[in-house]
């Protein structure tokens, strides 16, 4: 059984970053269809090359994303604003 991680943790990941990941077992953020979490499958910085060993596994319903260097978590992971404070003088 593949190891769930968060997709912050993945794009950090020096074996994941820059690279196209085949995800399984996907959870998504409902507010910005971003992953939050899922198990990686598979990895090359090829999208050809991944989704050809895809097919050849009968993997077709795994995602496919681009794992970005700066991935930053989707908005509901983020801290609440406080609003705008106020200016002391």
């Amino acid at each position: 059984m593949a190891t769930r991680l968060p997709w912050p943790e993945i794009c950090r990941s020096e074996q994941y970053r820059g690279q196209w990941v085949a995800l399984d077992n996907v959870r998504y953020d409902p507010a910005t269809s971003q992953p939050l979490e899922a198990e990686v499958v598979d990895a090359d910085e090829d999208l050809g090359d991944l989704c050809t060993r895809m097919r050849e596994a009968d993997r077709t319903s795994c995602a496919i994303h681009h794992c970005e260097e700066d991935a930053v978590p989707p908005v509901s992971l983020r801290r609440p604003s406080s609003g705008p404070r106020p200016m002391h003088g």
